[in-house]
């Protein structure tokens, strides 16, 4: 199998942290949310920016958890690839 292309890896990782952000809130709860996604020569870099209430959770660890599920992710998917 051959390797995932740079698109793949970044919306792979995408997907995942945006899954994150809403297995948390509901979509009309999230004020603003920001995923930005970068894969140059073989390294990712995920940053996810989330404003949404703290009521129940607290958004700066929803968003630690969307950014290393983002990479999870795309580690997943390369091991696929093996």
């Amino acid at each position: 199998m051959t390797e995932p292309t740079d698109e793949e890896v970044v919306q792979t990782a995408a997907e995942a942290a945006e899954g994150v952000i809403f297995k948390h809130y509901k979509q009309s709860a999230v004020k603003d949310f920001d995923v930005t996604v970068t894969f140059d020569d073989g390294v990712l870099e995920v940053d996810v920016y989330l404003n949404a209430p703290g009521d129940e959770v607290d958004p700066d660890a929803v968003a630690d958890e969307a950014a290393q599920t983002a990479q999870d992710a795309v580690d997943d998917l390369f091991a696929e690839a093996e």
